[in-house]
């Protein structure tokens, strides 16, 4: 019988596993170990480092832009926040300015309408003052001058004593002149305020010297005024009137302070009203002097009531009412 050998290829697998040990140690070393020149890897890491140091301060830089840009951007939004509760306030304030300007709108629309329907009274008085002589029913320029007793009642106010005054002594001549010889003349202001104290109460004597002294007196004459003729109206109706008399009052002036035009004329009225078929006690007329009429604008309330009171007062009463367009004729 044949017996192998086994001692032969047990050493040669020995072998081969030495081998191969060896050969995968060489080639660990090999990756494990730096391959190439020395020099040219240590400049290669330089550069490394240094372009990492480059990188790690732009990183820095930017971190620090960063920060301003938040800041400037935290100042963006409170400068915005301020802008917007400015937006806010503005147009709280426009519609305000524009609720305001609605309300001026309609109150130049009343105005004007008043100043419309205070035109049209002037015309229609103008029209109906056209110069015309009557001797049958004793007109002149369409004014009754069948009075034998003539009574002024004047507006004192600091708006006649600047701007009228002058205009009001012509007018006060202009009256006198119509009436060439009367019984007695008075001369009150609207608040019922004698011009001569000594004849408080009592007729002033008709003459050219007293006539004179008259005006004379009227160019410093300026006692307190309220700006209403009523106290002065009803003073002179109250005092002077006379069954055996022929009155005529003359009321002269620019505006109307008070509230209710109905409250006047009805107070007139009753205290003016005659008895047994009589039409009144004594006539009133008016002359109204445009100062708070300026030109080209809308005139003020109260020289709107003073033109319709007087208006109404006058056609009343069996007078006129005269409105003059100027101050300087």
């Amino acid at each position: 019988m044949r017996h192998q050998r086994r001692g032969a290829a047990e050493a040669s697998l020995s072998f081969l596993d030495v081998i191969s040990c060896g050969f995968g140690a060489i080639v660990l070393l090999l990756i494990i170990a730096k391959v190439g020149d020395p020099a040219a890897l240590e400049a290669a890491e330089q550069q490394l480092q240094e372009l990492v140091k480059e990188k790690q301060e732009r990183l820095f830089d930017v971190r620090g832009e960063s920060v301003v840009l938040n800041e400037q951007m935290q100042s963006r939004k409170e400068q915005l926040s301020e802008l917007t509760e400015r937006v806010a306030r503005l147009k709280a304030n426009l519609a305000s300015v524009e609720a305001q300007s609605i309300e001026i709108s309609n109150t130049v629309t009343m105005e004007s309408e008043q100043l419309k329907l205070a035109l049209q009274v002037l015309t229609e008085e103008m029209e109906r003052l056209l110069p015309q002589t009557s001797v049958e029913n004793q007109l002149i320029g369409g004014i009754p001058v069948d009075s034998e007793y003539i009574i002024f009642v004047i507006d004192t106010s600091g708006s006649m004593q600047m701007a009228a005054w002058d205009k009001v002594q012509r007018e006060m001549i202009n009256i006198l002149n119509i009436y060439p010889t009367v019984k007695g003349i008075q001369v009150m202001n609207d608040m019922g305020q004698y011009m001569f104290s000594n004849y408080r109460g009592r007729w002033i004597p008709d003459s050219p010297k007293m006539r004179d002294q008259i005006i004379r007196t009227l160019q410093t004459w300026a006692p307190f005024s309220n700006s209403s003729p009523v106290e002065g109206i009803q003073a002179a109706i109250k005092k002077f009137y006379r069954k055996d008399r022929k009155i005529s009052i003359y009321t002269l002036g620019d505006d109307f302070s008070g509230r209710s035009i109905r409250r006047v004329v009805k107070a007139v009225d009753r205290l003016n009203q005659a008895h047994k078929g009589a039409d009144r006690l004594v006539r009133i007329h008016a002359i109204g002097f445009p100062v708070h009429f300026p030109p080209g604008r809308t005139p003020t309330a109260s020289a709107v009531r003073f033109a319709a009171l007087m208006r109404e007062l006058s056609y009343n009463n069996g007078g006129t009412f005269i409105g003059l367009t100027s101050l300087q004729e």
